[in-house]
């Protein structure tokens, strides 16, 4: 399955993660960037899932749409699903940038989550 980093200038600049699900990306919205070394931790915000084609997209959203701002790909490549209890994906980046462990844990309910970067485990998991 492939995951997409998208950079995004917005209203505020933000990373945005996209992990392909059931023929979708599944999408995060996070405000600090997505961590790159074991212990990080960032707030992600879970957003509508977006259509596959929009793995590839670079370019500016017109102002008064949704999103309106530059989007440019910062990371992308495959990840491995380890884990989804609905409250907890557990899954391994292959990226460029973004690579090994991440978990997603949802936090607060709602469509607040915890994203960290964790060192690897044995079993890869």
């Amino acid at each position: 399955m492939i995951f997409v980093i998208h950079k995004h200038d917005a209203s505020h600049l933000h990373h945005d993660l996209r992990l392909e699900d059931a023929g979708a990306l599944r999408s995060w919205a996070v405000p600090k960037g997505v961590p790159v070394k074991v212990g990080e931790k960032r707030l992600a915000v879970e957003v509508e899932d977006h259509p596959m084609s929009y793995a590839s997209f670079q370019g500016t959203i017109p102002k008064g749409q949704y999103g309106a701002g530059k989007v440019s790909i910062w990371d992308r490549g495959k990840y491995e699903l380890v884990e989804d209890s609905g409250n907890a994906i557990k899954f391994n980046l292959h990226g460029r940038k973004a690579k090994g462990a991440y978990r997603l844990v949802k936090y607060r309910g709602g469509d607040q989550w915890l994203l960290f970067k964790v060192k690897r485990g044995k079993k890869n998991d």
